[in-house]
């Protein structure tokens, strides 16, 4: 098999001074054991990605890259990019130094003894190795729910998606390559990395508790995080509202019959009710359409401009 792979762990921080103590901690022992089984290399590290952070997060990672150097390395973006620009930014320094790579949120909810074993379907020749959550006990009734419904809708709208991962996944170097070439401004990995093709495995895990801090994932970037999920990777949300429009101008059609009818008949009614039911029930489907076709184009308008994703203010790596 040869010398053992050099592994970078990827871990994108924003705001982290509470629990990345302990997470440092964790993965450093975590790295010294794997490396005493010959599973990874001498050169193997933690590279935090500090996501703009407002707290003391940088001056963390910049004690514990003077003090732990051969497991540390950091990378500071000018600015808070999100959370998926920091994972991007993060494996494209990533890249140039190590064999594979594993992402991995600051919290360790994600189980990182399940990170062995992604490392020995790496050397069995598997690029991509996605981690599974076996269960979501640790979320509300709420987050369970909708995060199955959201599954349920990209698989209908033909978006490969894993369920039940998130961005708990090792990549291998090539793949990695192969990601930094897609260009779009709007990512989201979770739809993107099943596009590339390699051969893939899946490990299964139990999610744990946060270890400390607070979520850096309210309910409302949830929604835009979803929303970016659906009008990424599909226009048959567009493609609805055509056939909506058809079976609109369908009920309106047997509306008019049942309007001449009634007026033949003599038993036509002045009705308020109805009338403005359907004007609201109308206005409010045309609003939705034009705010879902608005969606895309502007993604369309951040996409044209060519921006960059993120910016490197300050790299802590040899």
């Amino acid at each position: 098999m040869g010398d053992p792979k050099i592994l970078y762990i990827v871990v994108p921080c924003y705001n982290e001074e509470e629990v990345l103590p302990q997470t440092q901690e964790r993965l450093s022992a975590l790295l010294s054991e794997m490396e005493g089984q010959g599973k990874v290399g001498a050169g193997s590290r933690v590279l935090y990605v500090d996501d703009g952070s407002r707290d003391a997060t940088w001056r963390l990672i910049d004690g514990y890259s003077r003090t732990q150097g051969a497991r540390v390395c950091g990378v500071k973006l000018a600015g808070n990019a999100g959370h998926q620009n920091a994972l991007m930014a993060g494996l494209s320094v990533a890249k140039e130094r190590a064999d594979m790579m594993v992402t991995i949120d600051a919290d360790l909810q994600d189980d990182i003894r399940a990170i062995p074993q992604m490392v020995d379907y790496f050397n069995q020749g598997i690029d991509i190795v996605y981690g599974v959550r076996n269960k979501r006990q640790t979320d509300t009734w709420f987050k369970r729910n909708t995060a199955l419904a959201f599954y349920k809708l990209m698989h209908a709208l033909d978006v490969k998606t894993v369920y039940n991962h998130a961005d708990f996944r090792l990549m291998s170097r090539r793949a990695v390559e192969a990601l930094c070439q897609y260009p779009e401004r709007n990512l989201f990995l979770r739809g993107i990395v099943p596009q590339l093709g390699y051969k893939t495995a899946k490990v299964f895990y139990d999610r744990a508790e946060r270890l400390a801090g607070e979520s850096k994932y309210p309910l409302s970037k949830m929604m835009n995080f979803a929303m970016d999920g659906v009008t990424s990777f599909s226009i048959r949300p567009v493609r609805c509202i055509v056939g909506l429009g058809f079976i609109f101008v369908l009920i309106s059609l047997c509306i008019l019959v049942y309007v001449i009818h009634a007026l033949v008949s003599g038993n036509s009614v002045a009705g308020w009710t109805s009338l403005m039911l359907s004007i609201w029930f109308v206005g409010g489907m045309l609003l939705i359409c034009m705010g879902l076709v608005g969606e895309y184009i502007g993604k369309i308008y951040l996409e044209v401009k060519q921006r960059p994703r993120y910016n490197i203010e300050e790299t802590l790596i040899d």
